[in-house]
């Protein structure tokens, strides 16, 4: 993914959801927002499931000419031809991805709050770095990313990077100027109204 002037959005799947419905749901909040990029992240290690959900997401994705990313199936995302991989255990898998996967594929890495992993990553042929969680209550040991590795990066290194992990309208606001992408999911699809709660964050950075 190429760097953005100003941040985009980088949206993220619910970990499990109807596929008689989501589609059609997600297809409103893609009209309402302009998105950079879909990342199908699901709970489930069905081959099967994760298959037809990537099948159904990908006609909804790029019938906007939206990237569609999954993550770690590497084997699953070649067969089906998606736009790429989203990795979750930092640099290991980024090389093993770049060789398996077309070479214009799109292969991210998850770095969790480290510096070093990241430009391993970097290094290994990773596409973009994503770092969270951004605000205390995300997942994970309780630990976030500081404001510091946002702005030593977007010095430093030029490859696009990616916030992510219990984002807040304050926290956007304080992020923009030295992310590419925001990574949204869990915050907008609780609302009673995903396509309006990620309208409404988005308005904080656009």
């Amino acid at each position: 993914m190429d760097a953005p002037e100003t941040p985009q959005i980088y949206l993220i799947t619910p970990p499990a959801f109807d596929l008689h419905v989501f589609p059609d749901l997600l297809a409103r909040v893609m009209d309402r927002v302009e998105i950079g990029c879909l990342r199908l992240t699901l709970s489930t290690r069905d081959a099967d499931e994760i298959s037809r959900a990537a099948d159904s997401l990908r006609e909804t994705a790029h019938a906007r000419d939206i990237a569609l990313v999954l993550t770690d199936h590497i084997q699953i995302a070649q067969r089906l031809g998606l736009d790429g991989v989203h990795l979750s255990d930092a640099a290991r898998s980024v090389r093993a991805a770049r060789k398996e996967l077309e070479p214009d594929s799109i292969v991210g890495s998850y770095c969790g709050t480290s510096r070093h992993d990241g430009m391993s990553a970097g290094e290994a042929g990773a596409d973009y770095i994503s770092f969270g969680p951004v605000t205390a209550g995300g997942l994970g040991d309780g630990s976030i990313v500081e404001d510091e590795l946002f702005g030593w990066w977007s010095e430093m290194i030029e490859l696009p990077v990616v916030a992510e992990g219990a984002l807040t309208p304050a926290r956007a606001a304080e992020l923009a100027p030295f992310v590419d992408f925001f990574g949204i999911g869990d915050e907008i699809w609780s609302a009673e109204d995903p396509a309006d709660a990620l309208a409404e964050l988005a308005a904080v950075f656009k």
